[in-house]
């Protein structure tokens, strides 16, 4: 069942990653204008925060949590084909807002399923899967943006948004086969509206220290990983005299962190004896290293020492994702499980469109400006960090983990 789900997680979140890229394609391709292609992207990225604690909510309350995934699968994948046959045909106000109501179901292709993970393997296994997990989006996150460009260069613009829908719905299958909820679906709701829901949910998370804690430390980060994104391509054209150098920057930054999720993976066993370094250590420890890399970045007056920065930058993105998927199998109540993933998805998703938001201007007066500020707002996670734990947990090794592991 875990190479099942895998084999799923993988091919939707790979779909995922190449909408975004796709769309800007599509928009530029049709349109001719940038600022279509834009405001396709904004619209697929902004709702998700809005979506995310609703799914979540849903998920929850689903006594057959993937048929309502494999749902979602569908609606995402036929808005991006309705944008595609409409784009040029109608008002680009209409696609837009389409845009919009596709991307209120994408935290579904995220959290949503990351949060199907204690259903679908044993108790003594989910360390392992949550390793695993963590790879999907390492290499969601390498093949998307790839595919994309590959396939519009061979295919032309429509062609990436057919073979993201298609992936997407690819996963289909093995959604609908994710087992049941035995216990604490439906009626772990306990005849509360979804409102109460979701605000159980928020109260969940910010009343548990660890929850907090490692939600507002990768908000924090994730801001500075968009600043990294927006300024790749500058960068390479200001090292190697094009763009698309800069597009492999993020390709090792991927795959080095898909390398130390590998050997997490393996060494899940031993790791979760580790007491109290896991995942709690390794979460800020992690973001640490993240922001040497991406400080590293910032000083490189070659290609050479940047592809050494965003190579490290890799290897503390890589664990730290994990380590935070960890923090939230262990944490989060069963019946809320899939709201708090899908949250904490959407969450990161508003803080990378913040980032982003204020690297563009950044990057135009300056590059390495714009990555130092990246790397300082992984200082900043780190203190956020520090500053969410209590006195006497102030260090990195946070107490042993507790009896009842992931059933509470």
């Amino acid at each position: 069942m875990l190479w099942r789900y895998m084999a799923g997680a993988a091919g939707a979140r790979t779909g995922d990653d190449m909408s975004g890229p796709a769309l800007l394609v599509l928009g530029l391709a049709v349109s001719g204008s940038p600022a279509v292609a834009g405001w396709l992207l904004a619209g697929l990225t902004v709702s998700a925060s809005v979506g995310g604690p609703l799914l979540g909510v849903l998920l929850d309350r689903s006594r057959r949590p993937g048929r309502l995934l494999a749902w979602c699968l569908v609606g995402y994948a036929g808005g991006l084909l309705l944008i595609l046959g409409l784009l040029g045909r109608a008002p680009d106000a209409l696609v837009i807002a389409l845009a919009v109501l596709a991307g209120l179901l994408g935290p579904a292709l995220s959290g949503g399923w990351t949060a199907q993970i204690p259903l679908a393997v044993p108790a003594g296994l989910l360390p392992r899967a949550t390793a695993l997990d963590s790879i999907s989006y390492n290499v969601a996150a390498l093949l998307g943006p790839a595919l994309a460009g590959l396939v519009a260069t061979l295919g032309g613009g429509s062609w990436p948004v057919i073979v993201a829908a298609a992936l997407i719905v690819a996963s289909l299958p093995i959604a609908l086969t994710l087992p049941a909820r035995h216990g604490d679906g439906t009626t772990g709701a306990g005849g509360r509206s979804i409102a109460a829901e979701l605000v159980a949910g928020m109260r969940a998370i910010t009343g548990s220290v660890p929850l907090r804690r490692a939600t507002a430390t990768s908000m924090v980060s994730m801001a500075g990983i968009a600043m990294l994104v927006v300024c790749t391509p500058l960068l390479g054209e200001r090292l190697a005299g094009g763009a698309g150098y800069g597009a492999l920057l993020l390709a090792v930054t991927a795959a080095t962190a898909l390398a130390a999720n590998a050997v997490l993976a393996r060494l899940a066993p031993a790791v979760r004896t580790t007491g109290g370094w896991w995942p709690d250590g390794a979460l800020v420890w992690a973001t640490a290293v993240l922001g040497a890399g991406i400080a590293l970045t910032a000083l490189a007056d070659g290609v050479a020492l940047a592809v050494v920065g965003a190579a490290i930058a890799g290897v503390g993105e890589g664990p730290q994702l994990t380590a935070l998927f960890a923090v939230r199998h262990r944490d989060a109540p069963a019946r809320l499980r899939s709201q708090i993933f899908t949250t904490g998805a959407s969450l990161k998703i508003t803080s990378f469109a913040a980032g982003s938001a204020v690297a563009g201007p950044l990057a135009g007066h300056s590059v390495p400006l714009a990555l130092l500020a990246g790397a300082g707002l992984q200082a900043v996670a780190v203190l956020v960090y520090w500053g969410l734990s209590p006195r006497r947990s102030r260090t990195p090794e946070i107490s042993a983990p507790r009896a009842g592991g992931t059933a509470r």
